[in-house]
């Protein structure tokens, strides 16, 4: 076989990425599932069709948050929750990150895990960045949880309008981070599940601290001008056929 040989072998086609694994059979669990973010995310994973089960310190306070959901959530422990969800997405407040992370350690093994925590500090100027030790909080996670497949999304989410209920459609783009193309693309797939919401992958775990500081500068924009501004990319779109 000749050089040129070699050279002609035909390369396979790169992969649509618009080709999204099916994911409406999966649980999703939500950690930090009574707190804002935790149930507009659950109620609007639930109201799309997915199961869902919200996590908490306390068992009875996430029944009780998940009967006012409706939509078939269940509530439990964030151990049970954990234990219980193909997908578990980690909505905790950042003071109680690390602890929470790892006294579930041993029931997020082989759990795709998705961090969407933003490490912010508040003072009289507004809301600013916090950057962890290790870089972000995704990466707190991923370094926590050797075991796990750690990914991060969902960051710049109004839990406002993720939680009212007379709003059909959230209108953003959701950026996607993780080491593995098959674990992206299933965040991304569940992304999709919301009517309006779209995943558009945005690199590796080590990109995540600018994702997670931009929740700083949304809120600077939501207060000046009364809104709940999200993101979306542009040029970015399925092509035909």
């Amino acid at each position: 076989m000749t050089t040129n040989d070699t050279d002609s072998t035909p390369k396979p086609a790169a992969k649509d990425p618009w080709d999204l694994p099916e994911v409406s059979g999966l649980t999703v669990g939500v950690l930090g599932g009574t707190g804002p973010q935790g149930r507009g995310l659950a109620y609007r994973f639930a109201r799309a069709g997915q199961k869902v089960i919200i996590g908490s310190r306390a068992a009875d306070r996430a029944r009780t948050a998940a009967e006012e959901l409706g939509h078939g959530v269940e509530g439990a422990d964030n151990a049970e929750c954990a234990r219980r969800s193909d997908i578990v997405i980690v909505a905790v407040p950042w003071d109680g990150h690390a602890k929470t992370l790892e006294s579930l350690r041993g029931e997020l093994v082989g759990k795709l895990v998705i961090d969407c925590v933003n490490p912010l500090g508040f003072d009289k100027k507004g809301a600013y960045a916090l950057k962890p030790e290790e870089g972000s909080a995704a990466e707190q996670a991923a370094a926590l949880l050797p075991e796990s497949r750690v990914t991060a999304a969902f960051h710049h989410l109004s839990a406002v309008l993720l939680q009212d209920t007379a709003v059909e459609e959230i209108d953003t783009d959701v950026l996607v981070l993780g080491e593995a193309r098959a674990d992206t693309d299933l965040v991304q797939a569940l992304a999709g599940r919301i009517p309006g919401m779209r995943g558009i992958f945005a690199g590796r775990l080590r990109n995540a601290h600018q994702v997670e500081s931009l929740v700083a500068n949304l809120i600077s924009v939501n207060r000046r001008y009364k809104a709940h501004a999200g993101l979306r990319v542009t040029d970015v779109r399925a092509t035909d056929g």
